[in-house]
This record gives structure tokens, sequence and C-alpha cells, in this order.
């Protein structure tokens, strides 16, 4: 992990405008420099860089951050490689203390490989561009598919000739060892003594070059111009091309990523570039690969929605089947993943071609969302009408189900597959999540079945351990009375914490967001779990700090303010202003915090002594927890109940 004080120095050293420079064209406005915005398509300059705040901000599209924010944005890199970038250019020594001087000479080595296997690909790539203006013939076939010259220059089209050695005209040496590891060309196994032939993997097919994020080139996708097998054929694992992590046109999708709002997954390069043509800038293609994990993670930091359009015949539905396992770890109540499926008959490139575009957005909007797809796939082959066929589809469904990450659509789906299987949502819940008999207790009256659904189906928190304890600065310092606020009183029932509290900590956290980097994991879930917008805050909070790091405080505003969460924002910062908080932002904290646990605790010996009757295990967890909640008061010097 890099130190943020190592971030803030970083920072403080690098200068914003000669960051964003490099990539855009900026002209000094007063104290201000502006330009056109890199992220979305405009015609007059709405994107300002500001060098007093260090910070950029697009009036047009909302974008905004950092020296680092923008190379991640911009050029699609993480954030250690963005900090390492920015330090390299400074002059500063990123910290890796974990790592041994053998460990950094490797990577160090291994990252110059890297460079040199790009550079012989771009150069690659350079010429099968050359050889497609050579060749009419394979001009005549992109253009029978609808391509002008402009969509071909800008995913860089090409064109590898008929001959075995057609690379050796391009290259200084084709015995080059690099051209080999490059996955350009093949040297076939030969007993030892004889010599190997070298020759081109690709010969008489349209070259696609796939780039990663930061526009390198790391590999090549071939399309053969007539029949022939296999259609298409890509370049083999390389050290700089991965299958399972790449997309084929994500460089070139990311300004249509943000102007539509979403990421449309094809399949085949040639529905990439269709596509594009016709104004659907923002596709992209698995490489010869089903969907992974890896691909759609990558997706989610640019967009946050998600389309997958496939073929409508069977081999579309195994592979939508794949989409979804590979979507379902990372969907939340935040994002969107839909399901688009055309007729057997067609694929994107040909739908869009013979149909138009207004006809494919038409299919867009139509896209099945998530959740119904996964209950098609769990009812795949279960006759709903049968207590068997139900009961099949609730254990088909119970592996993808447990694929969802905890939050609010893992509950409600849990609750709508219940409806589907016709069982009580307290018993599939029981059954899935490995709960005692208990839980499956006689059915309530049928005027108390709300309330027993709200609350015994609810999934038992998470309780702190006996030692729990801040850490750093957390554990207690200074002055942990209250200023003799009268607002101890605390409604019974789950989720009871007091409302000012609960905008201290908000409000504390958005203001000086650099102390989230302090807080335990525990904290962080029970802030995560916050009821309403304090919840929708510091889950906002988390994604923010997890991608750009902290930020002044007039940054978030901008930040809250371009997602939607500017009014929630001021209603907490409001409501925690009236409270007169003191000057000591971290220790307010602190004492925020150690309320919200003693209100959970109390929350959960009440869940406790509503349970009838107590066994020997209910009583030692009640025990426990009042120990808990008697340590954290006695440590802040409280007396409330």
């Amino acid at each position: 992990m890099i130190p943020p004080g190592f971030i803030h120095d970083l920072l403080a050293r690098v200068d914003i405008v000669d960051v964003v420079g490099r990539h855009v064209e900026l002209k000094k406005a007063g104290i201000n420099h502006k330009g056109l915005c890199p992220f979305h398509g405009e015609k007059s300059p709405s994107f300002t860089v500001s060098p007093s705040r260090q910070t950029y901000h697009c009036f047009g599209c909302g974008v905004h951050g950092n020296a680092i924010g923008f190379l991640m944005e911009h050029t699609g890199a993480g954030f250690v490689e963005a900090v390492e970038d920015l330090a390299q250019q400074v002059g500063m020594q990123v910290p890796q203390d974990e790592r041994s001087p053998e460990q950094r000479e490797k990577a160090k080595a291994e990252k110059a490989k890297q460079q040199s296997l790009t550079d012989v690909l771009a150069r690659a790539a350079d010429f099968y561009k050359a050889q497609l203006r050579k060749s009419p013939r394979a001009v005549a076939y992109l253009k029978g598919r609808g391509l002008t010259g402009q969509i071909a220059a800008r995913f860089g089209l090409g064109y590898a000739p008929e001959g075995w050695r057609s690379l050796a005209s391009g290259f200084p040496s084709y015995d080059d060892p690099q051209l080999v590891e490059s996955g350009l060309v093949i040297t076939p196994d030969v007993e030892p003594g004889e010599d190997a032939k070298r020759y081109d993997r690709f010969r008489d097919r349209v070259m696609f070059p796939i780039r990663n994020v930061q526009g390198e080139v790391i590999g090549f996708g071939g399309r053969v111009l007539d029949k022939g097998e296999p259609k298409y054929l890509n370049s083999p694992e390389t050290p700089v091309f991965h299958k399972g992590r790449e997309l084929y046109g994500l460089y070139e999708a990311r300004t249509g990523l943000r102007q539509r709002g979403y990421a449309l997954v094809v399949e085949g390069y040639m529905d990439v570039v269709a596509l594009a043509q016709h104004g659907f800038d923002n596709a992209v293609a698995t490489l010869g690969t089903a969907c992974t994990a890896d691909h759609v993670h990558k997706l989610f930091r640019f967009t946050e929605s998600v389309v997958f359009s496939f073929d409508g015949d069977a081999a579309g539905r195994r592979a939508a089947v794949r989409a979804l396992e590979a979507a379902l770890p990372h969907a939340t109540e935040t994002r969107t993943v839909r399901f688009l499926f055309l007729p057997p008959e067609h694929d994107p490139d040909s739908y869009v071609r013979d149909l138009g575009a207004e006809a494919f957005e038409r299919c867009v909007e139509g896209a099945v969302p998530l959740s119904r797809q996964l209950y098609t796939v769990a009812s795949e082959g279960c006759d709903l009408g049968t207590p068997e066929g139900r009961a099949r589809m609730l254990k088909q469904a119970h592996p993808l189900w447990s694929l969802l990450p905890e939050g609010l659509l893992r509950r409600q789906l849990l609750g709508d597959l219940a409806r589907q299987g016709q069982m009580a949502e307290v018993e599939l819940q029981a059954l899935w999540l490995g709960e005692p008999a208990a839980a499956a207790a006689p059915a309530p009256a049928p005027d108390q079945a709300q309330t027993a659904s709200a609350g015994k189906a609810e999934r038992p928190r998470w309780q702190p351990k006996a030692e729990w304890k801040g850490k750093g600065e957390w554990k207690g310092k200074g002055d942990w009375k209250r200023k003799g606020r009268d607002d101890d009183a605390r409604p019974a029932g789950p989720r009871a914490t007091p409302t000012g509290h609960t905008d201290t900590a908000v409000r504390l956290l958005l203001q000086y967001n650099e102390l989230w980097d302090h807080l335990t994991d525990e904290d962080r879930s029970l802030l995560h779990d916050l009821a309403g917008v304090h919840g929708d805050l510091m889950r906002w909070l988390e994604r923010r700090m997890t991608h750009h790091g902290s930020a002044p405080w007039a940054a978030v505003q901008t930040s809250l303010e371009a997602d939607g969460l500017a009014g929630s924002a001021a209603l907490v910062m409001r409501a925690a202003r009236d409270l007169g908080e003191d000057a000591e932002p971290a220790q307010q904290l602190s004492a925020a915090l150690r309320e919200l646990w003693i209100a959970q605790i109390q929350a959960d010996i009440t869940d406790i002594l509503n349970r009838t009757p107590l066994n020997d295990a209910d009583m030692q967890h009640y025990r426990r927890l009042r120990a808990q909640a008697d340590d954290l008061r006695g440590r802040g010097g409280s007396t409330t109940a």
C-alpha cells in the first residue's frame, strides 16, 4: 500500500497543467487554463484546469479530479500505475518497502521487456496499415462491409499479405526473437540440428490491432477475406496480451462510454467496428473467449452500466450464461447489467447494417435486466407448475445468487426467487444461509406476516469482536465527553442510530476524507450499511476514495453535485453543523463512531431479548454484547444506556 503521506507530497510536487497539457491542448484563461474536454465531444471548451487548486473540471460532462485521477480516467491506468508515472516525472521514488531489491529489479526488467514488445507490435501495426493501402482486394472487402476510410483509420485496420514471410520487409531482422515472443512469427518445432523455417502467423487477413487502455498495441485479430478456417485468428498469449483480461475496442470506446452512459459488449471485432460506423462508439468485444470477471471489472472502471449483446442462437445463449456468471460478483444496486438477444439470423454487424441504428437502439432499450436473466437461466428445463420444477429452479438459482455481493440487490433477489418458487422468504434464507432451524418458526398470523418478514428474515448483522478497538488515533484520546446535548434517546430495533452522531460521522468524512484511510474495516462496514442518504453518501465516498484518493472539500462538493448527491450532502452538513462540533475532526469522528457502535450493539441486545425462550448461546451472546457496550461507554466517559 502506498502511504497517504507520499500521495500528498506527490500531488504537491506535480503541476496538473503540465500533466493534462500532455494530452489536451490548453490555453490560458485568467488564472486557469481551458481546453476541449477529452472525455466527451465538444466544439467550445468547457474543460478547466486550475493550477491553484491543482484540479480539473469539465462543466459539460462533469468529470473532475486531481492529476492522479486524470491519468486513471484518461489513460485507463490503475491507481498504482498513475502514481508511479507521476513520481517518475518529478523524480520521486514510490515507497516499495515490501519488495526486496531482487523483486524490484525483476519488476523493472519485466516492464522494460513489455515496452520492447509493444514497440515491436506498434511497428507491425504500421506495416499492416501500409499494406492495406496497397491491396485493392482488402479495401474492397472493407467497403463491402459498409466501412469508411475514416472508421478504418480510427481503429487502425490493416492487411497481412499472402506471403509466408511478408514481415521480413517491415523489420530489420526477421530472426529477431521478439517477433516470435510477440506472436507475430511462428517457429515450428524441429529435430535437433535441423533448420527451423520461420513464417508469419497472419497471412491474407484483414488485421484488427488490439490496444490496451493506454493505447499501446498488444496483439492482433485477423479475419480471412474469403472462405477459410479459422475465420478469425488471434495473437497467442504473450507477456503483454492476455485474452481473459483485454477487450477489443475499449481504448477507442472511452469517449463513447461516457457519452452514451453504458458499455455494449459484443462477440466479434467486426461487430465493434460496424456499430461504431453507425454511431454506437461504445461497443467492445471479448477476444475469442468467454466473458470473464476481469472483463466486467475493467468495464466498471469506465461506466456503471453494461449491456451484453448476443446472437439469439444456442451458442449466444450459452455465452450469455457465462457473461451472467462473470457479472454477478460485480452487480450492485448502483450498477446496471442487461442482456440483449438478437434474432438467430443476425449478429450486431448484420442487424445494424440491414435494419439501421434506430432499430438497434430499440433493441438496446428492451434489453433484459440481470435479475430476469438470472431467473431465466435458473428456470431452464424446469416445469414451474409443479413442486418438483420449482425446487429444481431454486436449486439452480442458488449458486448464481451466491455470486452476488452483499447488499440490497442480493436481498431483493432472494425475496423474488422465494416468491417465484412459492416458498416463504424466511425459510429460503435459512436454507441458503445455513441458519439454525429456529429461523423456520411457525407461520405468523396473517396480520403479522409483513412484520415478521421484515424482521426475522433479515440477515444477521456483523458483530464486533470482544476485543474491538479502533486503530491508530481512534483509541479514545482526548476529551470523549459530549457537550451536554440531550439526544440520548434511541428508538428500539435494528439500526436505531442517533441521527446527530450519524450526521456528524458522515459530515466529517466528507469534509476531511483523508480520515477514511485511518478507519478499520469494521468501521467502514458499519458506515457502508447505514440506512438512507447516510449509507448512499458513505458508499459513494468509498468508491471515490478507491479510485481517486483524498481530495479537498471543494473538489468533493463538485463531485457530489456531478453525481446528483449534493442535496443529500447539504442536509447532512446542515444537521451536523447545528450540533456545534469542536475543532478536532479526528476526535469528533472517533466519538461519533463510538456512539454508533454503542447504538448498534444496543439494537442487537434488544433483538436477543425479544427472542423467546433464550437458550444458553443467546445468554452468552447477550453478556458479550453488554461487556462490549460497557467497555465503549467507559472508554468515552458516557453514561447513556
